[in-house]
């Protein structure tokens, strides 16, 4: 156990899967955004989360996040991730005697979140929409697990209209 910071126990941040996904949303690929290209946006995400007790102004804290975020961004697409990554997470025995995962920094303590989404057995509802203008992350909470799209209205929409043009297309050509 770390004893330069105070660890910071899961359960302030809500449904960790919520969680997860808004991390897998730093990057905005239709905006063209990233809130990790700088130390202080990270900083903000965090606050803005609720997870202001760490500090995550370091560039080592920063490299790590973004080594996360492009792992779990990759599995959520359905690739495999690049590397094992160790990233602190630890187990704390609350004073009802209740399991606990913890962390002191804030890439641990988002790797928490995603180890308490995969015992649950919910990590596979997060996706990424593949769509190539899109890749936003997304929670499936269709009853079987198979939604693909982030928006059926917005991305699933476009990718049936194009896949309609194209059957037309070649049954033309034919």
């Amino acid at each position: 156990m770390s004893g330069t910071r105070p660890l910071v126990l899961l359960d302030v941040c809500g449904d960790p899967a919520e969680l997860l996904v808004d991390f897998l949303n730093t990057l905005d690929v239709d905006e063209g955004t990233d809130v990790l290209a700088s130390a202080e946006s990270w900083q903000g995400w965090l606050e803005a989360h609720e997870l202001g007790c760490f500090d995550a102004t370091t560039g080592e804290e920063l490299a790590a996040a973004r080594q996360l975020r492009d792992d779990l961004r990759a599995r959520a697409a359905g690739e495999p991730c690049a590397q094992v990554r160790e990233v602190g997470i630890q187990v704390a025995l609350s004073g009802d005697g209740q399991v606990e995962l913890s962390a002191a920094n804030p890439v641990g303590f988002l790797a928490a979140a995603v180890a308490t989404v995969a015992i649950e057995q919910r990590l596979d509802r997060v996706k990424i929409c593949p769509a190539d203008d899109c890749r936003w992350a997304f929670y499936d909470i269709s009853r079987n697990r198979s939604r693909q799209w982030c928006s059926m209205e917005v991305c699933g929409n476009r990718a049936k209209a194009r896949a309609h043009r194209e059957r037309l297309a070649a049954r033309d050509t034919a």
